[in-house]
């Protein structure tokens, strides 16, 4: 667990209330829209959901005008149809462990969604014995969808609003809650909570929660309760070492390529064969189809709550690859996919087990682990380049990994180092 606290400590005293986000922390994210209630569409309407969707990703429209956009294409279709779509979903493993231990302490539970009908978060919430559900409110006529939603949890400070209300009927002071959520719409609700966690959060909830956790979701209970636990020890799962000997690997691009003669255009011809392979294995695997060795590794790599869900980390991995092989020059390029594999991997496997202190901007991410990144990353970057230029391309390289930013940094970081390895003479 990265965590700002030491660890076993919590940040506030004993919680009343725990408040979680759904999508994303109890239930794979994106999956039920994209990949359940789209396979009742057509095409041309599951990729304007796609679009409406990767729009309110990237900050161009807010929330609230996503979901009008991603609703307005389930028009038509029946609630119950859509209901039964909702309970194929499968709840990210440990959800259920985690509400029966909070229960068993005696804490309050609410789950507030902005993108669940209400009708599906009650039922989530009577599945977990949780005390509160919100979520946004369909409009129907004769039981089919008009396309048209409302509610408080879509609006821009809705979430709070709805958390605001649980405080006056249970008569809770911000002190009193702790709240479990993964992006930037529930921001409005950590100004009413005393300790925020961040569940492999993205670039803004990242940088303002108090504690981050990544993996198991029973984790975010030590900081909530305050109790010690054997997680507490800094071990590495099977599972982080397949990912990160999967990331560190990709190193082995440049030493094929400038050693063993292979033409550098081919190199990232095959990357970009293999992540197509990939993509379609992914998809088959969303409709419960398992593709031999693709899907075995992807279920054995994947963390958590990417295992019910299509895991996109491998595909912008190649694509960071593929980008540093034909933009820049060799062996600049060599030397960014260097710094790029060996300082996020080695940063990643180091952090996880020596970790001890985060950085005050990013909670996420371990000095330790940076580090180590920079050493290993620097020595791959040499055998390319310069020792100067090694140095302040590694440097450069592993800030970035640092940062918290909408971008993903298995693109930052090669195109960054690309960039700084080409300006040093």
């Amino acid at each position: 667990m990265d965590k700002a606290a030491k660890p076993g400590q919590s940040t506030l005293l004993k919680p009343r209330l725990v408040v979680f986000d759904v999508e994303g922390v109890l239930i794979p994210k994106r999956r039920y829209l994209l990949f359940e209630a789209s396979q009742r569409l057509s095409l041309l309407s599951f990729m304007k959901m796609l679009w409406a969707g990767f729009l309110y990703e990237i900050g161009l429209i807010s929330l609230k005008s996503a979901l009008q956009k991603i609703f307005r294409q389930l028009r038509g279709l029946a609630v119950e149809d859509l209901f039964q779509l909702y309970k194929k979903v499968p709840l990210i493993p440990g959800v259920k462990e985690v509400f029966e231990k909070l229960k068993g302490a005696g804490y309050k539970t609410a789950l507030i969604s902005s993108g669940l009908p209400q009708l599906f978060v009650e039922h989530l919430a009577m599945e977990l014995d949780a005390d509160y559900a919100v979520g946004l409110n369909l409009e129907v006529d004769g039981r089919r969808l008009t396309g048209r939603i409302s509610g408080d949890a879509i609006e821009p400070n809705g979430k709070a609003l709805a958390l605001k209300r649980i405080f006056e009927k249970e008569g809770l002071a911000p002190k009193d809650c702790a709240l479990v959520a993964d992006d930037r719409n529930n921001l409005p609700m950590f100004r009413f909570c005393a300790l925020r966690i961040g569940y492999n959060p993205d670039f803004l909830v990242s940088a303002k929660s108090d504690v981050v956790v990544k993996g198991d979701l029973e984790e975010a209970i030590l900081s909530i309760t305050g109790t010690t636990s054997k997680m507490n020890a800094r071990t590495l799962s099977k599972r982080d070492l397949i990912r990160e000997v999967i990331h560190v690997s990709g190193f082995l691009v440049p030493i094929v390529s400038a050693y063993l003669s292979f033409s550098y255009i081919f190199i990232a011809f095959l990357i970009f064969v293999v992540t197509l392979v990939y993509v379609m294995s992914e998809l088959a695997r969303m409709q419960g189809f398992n593709v031999p060795v693709t899907s075995t590794i992807t279920w054995n790599a994947a963390i958590t709550p990417e295992i019910y869900e299509f895991v996109t980390s491998p595909i912008s991995f190649a694509v960071g690859i593929i980008l540093a092989l034909v933009i820049f020059p060799i062996p600049v390029g060599y030397g960014a996919i260097a710094i790029f594999t060996l300082g996020d991997g080695f940063a990643t496997l180091f952090g996880k087990k020596f970790g001890r202190h985060t950085f005050p901007y990013n909670k996420g991410k371990m000095v330790e682990g940076t580090l180590f990144g920079l050493l290993f990353a620097f020595a791959g970057a040499w055998l390319f380049v310069g020792p100067l230029k090694a140095l302040v391309g590694t440097a450069v390289g592993m800030l970035v990994e640092t940062l918290p930013t909408p971008i993903n940094d298995n693109l930052t970081i090669p195109i960054v180092c690309g960039l700084v390895l080409l300006a040093i003479p």
